[in-house]
């Protein structure tokens, strides 16, 4: 089996010593046709990987934003099978590894072990199942390891140690570190445990760290880049497809692409001269 590119992307950023930066969007927002341009564009402009919503009706931690843009979608009557379809025809052109953001509801239904051999079919490299527990991940962990797939664990502010170390068992691609208690949205300050809680985790983790919720801006982005292997943002991405949403989809996804080009960018800043090594003294927590 081909190395997954999920672990590609880490390591030719930890060489360079860079932050890798993960722009997050919504599956068929504002239909699938831009979706599909979105992947491609975003890719070109910067993004080292692509996290991909698959709408649902309940999410247990997406805010407004992204529920907003869930709920519209779903009423266009989009189904699982439509955005497998847009992911494997945008893939060829797609120059970065796609990671999809799902619900357990949907994988279950489908069935574990046909949703991951469908994900990867198409062109995902890892998935997030953020409403599976760790401790009830171990039949999907198994299905993703037979097709190549990476299964991410998110973390939180406060999850305890234990937790972290029975997550960590059934995460692999890289952490997902959600930095704040609560759920997605812009925020106009970072929280102060952040860089806490990273250091706390690179002593017990030897895979990336990637820092998602509430970041929005460039300078939000350089200051997780000094810390964090990847910064994610998804609200702030959503939230100006939906106000681009009436205008032609060349403007769009122009100028959607725009802003994670210059996010990408206050990635690459934030990091430049940062030597990023998640090997060495590791020690349970």
């Amino acid at each position: 089996m081909t190395a997954n590119p999920i672990d590609k992307v880490f390591a030719e950023a930890r060489a360079a010593g860079q932050c890798v930066f993960m722009p997050f969007i919504v599956a068929g927002d504002p239909s699938l046709a831009a979706t599909g341009r979105l992947l491609i564009e975003l890719s070109r402009r910067g993004a080292s990987l692509i996290e991909i919503g698959f709408p649902y009706s309940d999410p247990i931690a997406d805010g407004p934003t992204i529920q907003a843009a869930y709920t519209r979608t779903l009423a266009s009557g989009i189904k699982v099978a439509d955005v497998l379809a847009t992911v494997a025809d945008a893939g060829a052109q797609c120059r970065c590894p796609l990671v999809a953001m799902v619900s357990y509801s949907i994988v279950y239904r489908r069935g574990p072990a046909r949703f991951a051999a469908e994900a990867a079919d198409a062109g995902f490299s890892g998935l997030i199942v953020p409403d599976l527990p760790a401790d009830e991940a171990a039949e999907l962990f198994e299905h993703c390891n037979r097709v190549g797939l990476k299964l991410i664990q998110l973390v939180t502010p406060t999850t305890p140690d234990r937790r972290i170390r029975q997550i960590l068992a059934r995460c692999s691609g890289f952490v997902y570190y959600v930095s704040v208690t609560g759920i997605t949205g812009e925020r106009q300050k970072l929280a102060d445990t952040v860089t806490e809680r990273v250091q706390r985790l690179r002593q017990v983790t030897d895979l990336p760290i990637c820092v998602g919720f509430g970041v929005s801006r460039p300078d939000q982005v350089r200051e997780l880049a000094g810390i964090a292997d990847g910064v994610i943002v998804g609200s702030a991405i959503v939230r100006r497809v939906a106000e681009r949403a009436d205008r032609p989809l060349e403007e769009l996804v122009a100028e959607v692409g725009a802003y994670v080009e210059e996010m990408a960018r206050a990635a690459r800043e934030g990091s430049s001269g940062v030597r990023r090594s998640c090997s060495g003294a590791k020690r349970e927590p």
